[in-house]
Protein backbone atom coordinates (compact mmCIF):
# COMPACT_ATOMS: atom_id res chain seq x y z
CA UNK A 1 0.00 0.00 0.00
CA UNK A 2 1.49 3.80 -0.97
CA UNK A 3 0.95 6.58 1.11
CA UNK A 4 -0.61 9.35 -0.45
CA UNK A 5 0.72 13.05 -0.64
CA UNK A 6 2.57 13.73 2.41
CA UNK A 7 1.58 11.20 4.69
CA UNK A 8 4.37 9.58 6.65
CA UNK A 9 4.66 5.72 5.54
CA UNK A 10 2.93 3.28 8.14
CA UNK A 11 4.29 -0.32 9.30
CA UNK A 12 5.90 -1.84 6.90
CA UNK A 13 5.65 1.15 4.46
CA UNK A 14 9.06 1.81 2.71
CA UNK A 15 10.21 5.50 3.05
CA UNK A 16 11.35 5.08 -0.15
CA UNK A 17 7.54 5.11 -1.76
CA UNK A 18 7.55 8.47 0.14
CA UNK A 19 10.70 9.61 -1.07
CA UNK A 20 9.30 9.06 -4.24
CA UNK A 21 6.27 11.31 -4.11
CA UNK A 22 6.81 14.10 -6.14
CA UNK A 23 4.26 16.02 -3.41
CA UNK A 24 6.73 14.98 -1.11
CA UNK A 25 10.02 15.74 -3.27
CA UNK A 26 8.62 19.66 -3.73
CA UNK A 27 8.00 20.41 0.06
CA UNK A 28 11.71 18.52 0.77
CA UNK A 29 12.93 20.81 -2.31
CA UNK A 30 11.58 24.41 -0.93
CA UNK A 31 12.55 23.40 3.07
CA UNK A 32 16.11 22.60 1.89
CA UNK A 33 16.12 26.36 -0.13
CA UNK A 34 14.34 28.28 2.45
CA UNK A 35 16.88 26.57 5.59
CA UNK A 36 20.02 27.59 3.30
CA UNK A 37 19.53 30.56 1.68
CA UNK A 38 18.17 32.08 4.14
CA UNK A 39 20.86 31.42 6.53
CA UNK A 40 23.80 32.09 3.63
CA UNK A 41 22.42 35.57 3.04
CA UNK A 42 22.08 36.02 6.79
CA UNK A 43 26.20 35.15 7.33
CA UNK A 44 26.87 37.36 4.10
CA UNK A 45 25.26 40.28 6.13
CA UNK A 46 28.08 40.18 8.10
CA UNK A 47 31.50 39.26 5.50
CA UNK A 48 29.79 41.51 2.59
CA UNK A 49 30.82 39.21 0.00
CA UNK A 50 28.22 39.36 -2.49
CA UNK A 51 27.34 42.82 -2.23
CA UNK A 52 27.48 45.97 -0.09
CA UNK A 53 24.31 45.16 1.65
CA UNK A 54 23.79 48.72 2.83
CA UNK A 55 23.01 50.02 -0.78
CA UNK A 56 19.99 47.63 -0.32
CA UNK A 57 18.73 50.16 2.71
CA UNK A 58 15.58 52.40 1.62
CA UNK A 59 16.33 56.23 3.55
CA UNK A 60 13.22 56.38 4.64
CA UNK A 61 13.94 52.77 6.69
CA UNK A 62 17.01 54.00 7.75
CA UNK A 63 15.95 57.47 9.04
CA UNK A 64 13.31 55.63 11.30
CA UNK A 65 15.61 52.78 12.95
CA UNK A 66 18.09 53.29 14.97
CA UNK A 67 22.15 53.20 14.56
CA UNK A 68 23.71 53.00 11.22
CA UNK A 69 22.86 51.44 7.97
CA UNK A 70 25.44 48.88 8.93
CA UNK A 71 23.64 47.63 12.28
CA UNK A 72 20.68 47.30 10.87
CA UNK A 73 22.17 45.02 8.41
CA UNK A 74 23.60 43.46 11.27
CA UNK A 75 20.50 43.00 12.87
CA UNK A 76 18.84 41.81 9.30
CA UNK A 77 21.36 39.05 9.12
CA UNK A 78 20.88 38.12 12.31
CA UNK A 79 16.59 37.83 11.71
CA UNK A 80 17.49 35.91 8.31
CA UNK A 81 19.65 33.02 9.86
CA UNK A 82 16.79 32.48 12.68
CA UNK A 83 14.20 32.18 9.80
CA UNK A 84 16.36 29.46 8.17
CA UNK A 85 16.47 28.04 11.12
CA UNK A 86 13.37 27.86 11.97
CA UNK A 87 12.34 26.31 8.59
CA UNK A 88 14.30 23.75 9.53
CA UNK A 89 12.70 23.28 12.54
CA UNK A 90 9.37 24.20 12.13
CA UNK A 91 8.69 24.52 8.23
CA UNK A 92 5.01 25.46 8.42
CA UNK A 93 5.63 28.66 10.82
CA UNK A 94 9.34 28.88 9.06
CA UNK A 95 7.31 29.45 5.70
CA UNK A 96 4.97 32.20 7.36
CA UNK A 97 8.06 33.82 8.75
CA UNK A 98 10.43 34.00 5.59
CA UNK A 99 7.02 35.03 3.62
CA UNK A 100 7.02 38.05 5.97
CA UNK A 101 10.30 38.63 5.88
CA UNK A 102 9.94 39.19 2.25
CA UNK A 103 7.05 40.90 2.15
CA UNK A 104 9.49 43.68 4.13
CA UNK A 105 11.95 43.23 1.88
CA UNK A 106 9.74 43.84 -1.20
CA UNK A 107 8.52 46.91 0.58
CA UNK A 108 11.36 48.27 1.26
CA UNK A 109 12.93 47.49 -2.86
CA UNK A 110 9.64 49.02 -3.54
CA UNK A 111 10.65 52.07 -1.32
CA UNK A 112 13.94 52.29 -2.62
CA UNK A 113 13.05 52.04 -6.54
CA UNK A 114 15.25 51.11 -9.17
CA UNK A 115 15.53 47.55 -8.03
CA UNK A 116 11.59 46.48 -9.22
CA UNK A 117 13.72 43.54 -10.54
CA UNK A 118 15.01 42.12 -7.02
CA UNK A 119 10.84 42.58 -5.68
CA UNK A 120 9.46 40.95 -8.08
CA UNK A 121 11.82 38.21 -7.69
CA UNK A 122 11.52 38.10 -4.20
CA UNK A 123 7.50 37.84 -4.91
CA UNK A 124 8.16 34.39 -6.69
CA UNK A 125 9.86 33.66 -2.97
CA UNK A 126 7.02 35.05 -0.71
CA UNK A 127 4.66 32.89 -2.92
CA UNK A 128 7.23 29.85 -2.78
CA UNK A 129 7.60 30.24 1.35
CA UNK A 130 3.68 30.46 1.66
CA UNK A 131 3.51 27.07 -0.41
CA UNK A 132 6.12 25.34 1.71
CA UNK A 133 4.06 26.52 4.88
CA UNK A 134 0.93 25.28 3.21
CA UNK A 135 2.67 21.61 2.46
CA UNK A 136 4.04 21.75 5.45
CA UNK A 137 0.32 22.29 7.45
CA UNK A 138 -0.73 19.26 4.94
CA UNK A 139 2.02 16.96 6.34
CA UNK A 140 1.03 17.77 9.93
CA UNK A 141 -2.81 16.90 8.91
CA UNK A 142 -2.08 13.86 7.42
CA UNK A 143 0.37 12.57 10.00
CA UNK A 144 -2.39 13.49 12.93
CA UNK A 145 -4.96 11.30 10.98
CA UNK A 146 -2.21 8.57 10.04
CA UNK A 147 -1.79 8.48 13.96
CA UNK A 148 -5.28 8.76 14.89
CA UNK A 149 -5.33 11.31 16.58
CA UNK A 150 -7.98 13.96 17.05
CA UNK A 151 -6.97 17.01 14.43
Amino acid sequence: MSTSLLQRPAAGERTRDRVSDPVFQAFALLRVGFVVAPILFGLDKFLDWLVDWRVYLAPEINDLIPGTAHQAMLAVGVIEIVAGLVVAVRPKWGGYLVAAWLGGIIVNLLMLGDHYDVALRDFGLLLAALALARLATADERRSTAADGSAR
